[in-house]
């Protein structure tokens, strides 16, 4: 079982992720490369909803691999190249993760390896064996 932590010394998070877990002992860790939001056959939706969706289905795909679901994410890291997607990217976010909710960090970048990719997620998840 994953131990919240949310100090009351310290301000509460800004939306739906917690500022820590803690994992306990003996548990199998799955670490994800960044997904981006592309699909199998190439083709990449033009706006961060859309690709924000691709990337947590290949996600979804890794762990379910790795024979775990979005409650055993710990940690969600968002990348968005303009902040005024922040909204739209926390939305497909907040759909896909459970309780207790992860530790979430979003960044603003300047770009991806393609200028057509608006977003791109990564995820470190743990499940007790």
């Amino acid at each position: 079982m994953k131990k919240v932590f949310n100090p009351p010394s310290v301000r509460r998070p800004f939306g739906h992720y917690n500022h820590g877990l803690l994992v306990p002992p003996g548990a199998s860790l799955l670490v994800t490369s960044g997904q981006l939001g592309i699909s199998p056959d190439d083709t990449i939706p033009p706006g961060v909803t859309g690709q924000a969706e691709l990337c947590f289905e290949a996600i979804k795909a890794i762990l379910e691999e790795a024979e775990m679901t979005f409650a055993d994410v710990i940690r969600v890291s968002g990348f968005v190249t303009r902040r005024e997607d922040f909204a739209e990217y926390m939305a497909v976010r907040d759909r896909y993760t459970l309780d207790p909710k992860p530790v979430s960090t979003l960044l603003v970048v300047g770009g991806f390896t393609r200028p057509e990719f608006l977003v791109e997620v990564e995820v470190t998840a743990a499940k007790v064996v």
